[in-house]
Parts: C-alpha cells; sequence; structure tokens
C-alpha cells in the first residue's frame, strides 16, 4: 500500500507539471503571491519595461504563482530538510517526487535528521544556519515565532493550508493571527485505550464505571497522573483554565473556588488501588503483562495495546468523572507535528513550496499508510483507512475535548509535584487549598 500511495504521488505530480510549465517572468516574492493583482492604465511616461508587461496581463502572472516561480528560477534551488529520524524514508522519497514535478529546475536538496521535539533547540543555536523547511512539534512554535525563525504562510502556491486542514491544527499553527506553520500531523494528543474483553461501551464513558469493572476483572486503569501533561485533563475538564501570557509566564485558576474537589476527586480515584498513576514504560510493561486493562495515552502505544488484547483491543475519547456530585469531561492537550520555512532561507519560496507539499493530502495520506500518524488534512482524516484505525478515530473524537499545549517552563515541575502528592493521597495530610495554592505559585512565577 505504501508503493502505491507513493507512485499516485508521483504521478499526480507529474501531471502538476504539465499544468505549470509556463509563465511570465516575476520576481520571487512568496508574500505578493496571494495578493490580488488589479489592472493600472499607462501614462506617456511608463517605463519601457511597464509598457512590455502590458503584452503579459498582470492576472495571469498572478493566475499561476508556481509558473512565476519556475520562471524566476535560473540558479540551482538548494535546500536542507530537517526530518525525525523515524520519518527519513518517507520524507527521501516525498523529496524525489517533489522534484519530479519540476523537471525544468535543477535542485540540491539534503536531507538530515532532527527530532520535532528538539528542532527548537537546535534551530535557535543558530537561526541563519538552520534547515530551510524543518518539522516540529507544535508546543515550540511561540518560541520560534519571537526568535524570528518561522517564515509566515503568506503564499499559497497549490493549496489553501488554511481551509484543508483541520481547525485544531490551524489553531496550533498560528500565532496573534498569522499562520506561521504548515500542519503535518494531528495525532500528538492523548485518549483512552482498553481490553473490550473487561469494559463494554457504556463502562467506558464513566472513569468512575471503568474502575468497577476493571476490580471486578482483577485488573487495572492507568494514567501518568505524576506528568503535568495528563493531570492537566482533571482541572481543564472542570472548567479551571490554564494559559501563557505574552511574556512566558502562566496564569492558573487551578486553586479557584471550587478546585479543592478537583483535587479531593483525583484523590479518590486513586484511593481505589485500581486507577494506578504509571508512567509511559511502566505503563507499556503492565499492558503487555496483563495486569493493566485501560490507560490513558497516545498513539505511541496503539502497538503495545494491540499485542496485548489482539482482537479486543479498543480506544475512545476520556471518560468523565466525578467532582462533587457532578460528571465532568475530561480534557486532554491536543499535539500537532508542524514543518515550518526558515525566512533565512536563500530560496524561501520553494523552501515554501516545498513545506506545502510535504504536508498537502497526498503526503498526508502516505505518512499514515507508512507510519500510522494520523493526518491533520481534514480529507485524508475522514478517509475509511483513518477511521478504521481505532487510536485515531479516538483522538479525533477526543478533539472536541482538547486544546493545544501552551505553557511556560514554569509549569512542568509544580505540577508533577501536585500529580505525586495527589495520587500518593496527599500522605502528609497539607490542607488541600494550601497544597493548590502552592501549585499555583509556582506555575505562575516569574522567569528568572
Amino acid at each position: 500500500m505504501k508503493k502505491k500511495v507513493l507512485a499516485t504521488l508521483l504521478a499526480t505530480a507529474m501531471v502538476a507539471t504539465t499544468l505549470v510549465g509556463c509563465g511570465s517572468k516575476a520576481e520571487e516574492a512568496p508574500a505578493e503571491t496571494t495578493e490580488t493583482t488589479e489592472t493600472t492604465e499607462t501614462t506617456e511616461e511608463a517605463p519601457a519595461e511597464d509598457a512590455a508587461a502590458e503584452e503579459a496581463p498582470a492576472e495571469d502572472a498572478a493566475a499561476d504563482p508556481v509558473a512565476n516561480l519556475i520562471a524566476a528560477t535560473t540558479d540551482t534551488v538548494t535546500l536542507t530538510v530537517w526530518a525525525s529520524e523515524e520519518d527519513q524514508d518517507l520524507t527521501n522519497q516525498l523529496i524525489e517526487n517533489f522534484k519530479a514535478a519540476y523537471p525544468d529546475v535543477t535542485f540540491d536538496i539534503t536531507l538530515g535528521a532532527e527530532s520535532e521535539s528538539t528542532a527548537k533547540d537546535t534551530i535557535l543555536t543558530d537561526v541563519e544556519a538552520a534547515a530551510d523547511v524543518f518539522a516540529f512539534a507544535d508546543d515550540q512554535i511561540n518560541d520560534l515565532v519571537k526568535a524570528g525563525a518561522l517564515q509566515a504562510v503568506s503564499a499559497t502556491y497549490t493549496y489553501d493550508v488554511a481551509a484543508e486542514n483541520a481547525v485544531g491544527a490551524v489553531e496550533a499553527a498560528t500565532v496573534d493571527g498569522t499562520l506561521y506553520a504548515y500542519p503535518m500531523t494531528a495525532d500528538n494528543g492523548y485518549f483512552m485505550f482498553y481490553d473490550a474483553s473487561v469494559f463494554t461501551e457504556d463502562d467506558v464513558k464513566s472513569l468512575e464505571s471503568m474502575l468497577t469493572a476493571a476490580e471486578a476483572a482483577g485488573k487495572k486503569v492507568a494514567m501518568d497522573i505524576s506528568n503535568g501533561w495528563y493531570i492537566y485533563s482533571f482541572f481543564q475538564g472542570a472548567g479551571y483554565e490554564l494559559t501563557l501570557n505574552e511574556d512566558g509566564t502562566n496564569s492558573c485558576t487551578w486553586n479557584g473556588e471550587g478546585a479543592t474537589d478537583v483535587a479531593q476527586a483525583i484523590m479518590d480515584l486513586c484511593a481505589t488501588g485500581t486507577l494506578v498513576d504509571l508512567g509511559d514504560e511502566e505503563m507499556a510493561t503492565a499492558i503487555a503483562e496483563g495486569t493493566v486493562a485501560a490507560a490513558v495515552n497516545g498513539t505511541w502505544r496503539a502497538e503495545t495495546a494491540q499485542d496485548a488484547w489482539g482482537e479486543n483491543y479498543a480506544a475512545t475519547k476520556l471518560p468523565t468523572f466525578n467532582v462533587a456530585g457532578s460528571d465532568k469531561q475530561m480534557s486532554s492537550y491536543s499535539g500537532y507535528k508542524l514543518i515550518g520555512v526558515n525566512p533565512h532561507s536563500a530560496n524561501v519560496g520553494w523552501a515554501m513550496l516545498l513545506a506545502e507539499y510535504l504536508t498537502n493530502e497526498e503526503s498526508q495520506v502516505a505518512r499514515f499508510e507508512a507510519r500510522g500518524l494520523g493526518p491533520a488534512n481534514t480529507t485524508a482524516a475522514a478517509s475509511e483507512a483513518v477511521q478504521a484505525d481505532p487510536a485515531i478515530a479516538a483522538l479525533a473524537e477526543q478533539a472536541a475535548y482538547a486544546t493545544p499545549q501552551r505553557v511556560g517552563g514554569n509549569f512542568w515541575t509544580p505540577a508533577e509535584t501536585l500529580g505525586q502528592i495527589l495520587a500518593s493521597g496527599n500522605p502528609d495530610g497539607t490542607d488541600l487549598q494550601t497544597l493548590l495554592d502552592t501549585a499555583v505559585e509556582g506555575i505562575t512565577a516569574p522567569i528568572e
């Protein structure tokens, strides 16, 4: 199937080539490609080149920005692309397809390995020396924009990026109303895996019901509560906010009126002994050994769960949990992988066109089929193949209750400490309001 999709990409690309084989000469200025060109009257004083331009109407030039880009290119187009180690084979094939789509242009494209999780740190050491096109996790976008490391998506070459991708993905790629990156995947969030031989579809609607069913079967339900990324789901689900300020500090209402009820609910759930606080690796081991029959985790653990539960492997959105007698839907962080373009690129127009290609519908389908990564493109995500994948379908279902991860660095340690205390039952007996006040004080602390 992978070869079939890549062959289709190549065929599509070759057809596209025949459509962009001609066009009038234009400067390589990506920002201008989206502007509406108006016809103006020439006067007798108009320079000779303006009169010559009348022979090729402005609207024809603007109608095909790809043709303009090709016409403006006389030298070899040199680009460097960074993709994760796991994405090397597919990215290399997509680059070759891209080059084949424009046979009249000479390319020198180098592919390097850089994890999406560390891209920001590497790029910010020397923005001008960084890759022309690079993949990164969406929570890095604010720092990259502040550092001037991202070219705004100011040109539309082959499709409208904002229109063809999920709203959440576009939001994650946007800063202060400006789109700065191209959504590549929409699968870096979390949801509930479960063994359908232990839980019914009704059981998994409520965390309390899941714990009852798990206890009856002698099994456990696992979640990494001692992790700010996951404990967020309880407080956000109950209506308590955590937001990032412009100066990099956090605003947090986790100690607001009634928030102690959320803390108590977490403690009560953990006190059952059936909800267990496990990190990612511990969780994977427990699933494989058969002690854990349900777990809050992400797509990277889909294979672990499927191997353990076989035909009973299932997944769904996160359940509700009870807070002072009222059921609250657990929230989550949504996560996206994006592709950015370096504004310092010597070939920024071609870098933007390549970024479009690497994230278009066909490329996202190829990435799903090759690596099982959930598409951000709405058409690709709606395909039968994607919808048939339990983990990707569950993530899409959870998306309605998810928010992009936008927090400052002072969040993680206090949130982890809070999670550890609540998961262990608050052994020191600290007043819950005091406990939450202390956590919020650390989360909202000024940046030193």
